[in-house]
Formats: C-alpha cells, structure tokens, sequence
C-alpha cells in the first residue's frame, strides 16, 4: 500500500487538474504497487476537499459494470464515485469549459426511498428501497491524460465523473422491465448507441445492490433521496462542441443534453 504522503500528492495532482482543466500522467505508472484500496483512499481525500469547501453529495455511480470492460482492464468487479450536486446539469446544458476530454453514457438513474446498508444486502433489499427509477445521461471526463487508464486510476479519480442530466418521467421499479429495458443513444440526430438493461451486470439492480454491499467495507450505505447512476448500456461516446444527445428509454422517455461551446 502506498504511503500517507504518495496519497495525499495523488490526491492533490487529480484535484489540480480538475481545478485547472490540465491532465496529468496516470498514476499506475507513477506510483509503483498502488492498489484498488490505496485508490479509493485517494478518491475520498478528495471528496473530503469538496465536502469541507461546501459541496453536497447527491449520490454514487457505478462504473466498469459490463463484464467485456472488466474484462479488457482485468478486473472482477465494479467500481463507484460519488455525485456532487455541482454535477447535475438542471438546464441540460453542458459548458465544454467544465470538462477535459468528455465521453456520454445513457444509464438508469435509481432514486433511493429508504437508507440501506450492508453487507448482505440483496437485489430484492434495493428493489424495495428504490423509489422510482429515471433516464440519465452520464458525462464522464478523465483526469488522466488520454483516457489511459487502469482500475487504479479511474478508482482515484471518482470513477472519471464529471455531470449527469436526468429526465423528468419517473416510473416505480415495478414498472420498468429491468432486465430487458431497452436503451437508444442518438448525437446530432443520429443513433450511435443501443442496447438493453441486462448488458449492466445481468441487471441494474444488481449494480446498486453491490455498490451498498461494496461501501459497507468502508463503513457507510446509501441514504434516502440520493442518486445512484447503475452503470452505462453502451460504450460510452465522445462528444464535442455544439452536441445534441438524447437518450431514449422504453417506458421512460427521454432525456436532452446539449453542448455549449468549448473555451
């Protein structure tokens, strides 16, 4: 495990560029040995930084949730990040200035009814703690020069967050088939995505139950009213300026995201 001061250095290098629109060299081939949990702990000092600036957390993602990308990166599981209510897009706009190289995931967006935690929670635990379920747009961004990426480093970098937009039709869990739910991604009025709820581990339910297991190893669950994005469909896509994206769920609608002009 890395020491103290390497966590704090790679913490503070990911807020930087984050602050400053810069990337900076992956960490996996800086910092020798780093682990998923030295990761983790990397992520949450800077969590810790937004939180005593004053920012709010509205809830998780879940990411790495097909198993042909856990796969591809060689790893056995998920990984999560946390939202920040400075992400959510209310206008559905995003300001290219806010975001390095962006790629747009279409995912479903699990309002939480109850606070769970775990472990030993189960996919029917999150079906009966779900309040209801809505279509979202995921922008993802990395910190880390040209998307090269390992699990390390995404994991240090709040899973490559950055926004999500979310629709306005909400549905119960009842009412969403979410094993075949199907999903279609257009840009500038084209489809370039689709697929099925099921291409998220089998079921997005499972997704959310393994992030509430995953974070009871930290001491903490979900709460009520919070977000939890389950993870993407599709591949996600690269967008640029002046971008339209819709994201079209069965039963759920829509939701719209335009791109603003890069600075």
């Amino acid at each position: 495990m890395l020491k103290e001061d390497d966590i704090k250095n790679a913490a503070s290098d990911l807020y930087d560029a984050f602050e400053s629109g810069n990337t900076v060299a992956p960490l996996t081939g800086r910092f020798k040995g780093i682990t998923v949990e030295d990761a983790y702990r990397i992520q949450m000092e800077n969590v810790a930084r937004r939180t005593g600036g004053g920012e709010r957390i509205i809830g998780k993602k879940i990411g790495l949730t097909s198993f042909p990308m856990q796969k591809m990166l060689g790893v056995f599981e998920p990984d999560y990040g946390h939202l920040f209510e400075s992400m959510l897009l209310l206008r559905n706009e995003l300001d290219m200035s806010k975001v390095i190289q962006p790629k747009a995931e279409g995912e479903l967006a699990f309002v939480m009814g109850k606070d769970l935690k775990g472990p030993g929670i189960t996919p029917f635990d999150i079906l009966r703690g779900t309040e209801f379920i809505l279509p979202a747009i995921e922008i993802i961004d990395s910190r880390v020069a040209d998307w090269k990426i390992k699990i390390q480093d995404t994991i240090a970098d709040n899973a490559s967050s950055a926004f999500i937009a979310v629709g306005t039709k909400a549905l119960a869990v009842e009412e969403v088939d979410l094993y075949t739910t199907g999903m279609v991604l257009c840009k500038n009025g084209e489809v370039v995505a689709t697929g099925a709820a099921a291409a998220v581990m089998g079921n997005p339910v499972n997704a959310v139950a393994w992030l509430v297991n995953k974070l009871s190893e930290f001491g903490v669950g979900v709460r009520e009213g919070e977000i939890i994005l389950s993870g993407s469909l599709t591949s996600a896509v690269d967008i640029g300026a002046n971008d339209v994206l819709e994201v079209t769920f069965d039963r759920l609608g829509s939701v719209l995201l335009k791109t603003k002009e890069e600075r």
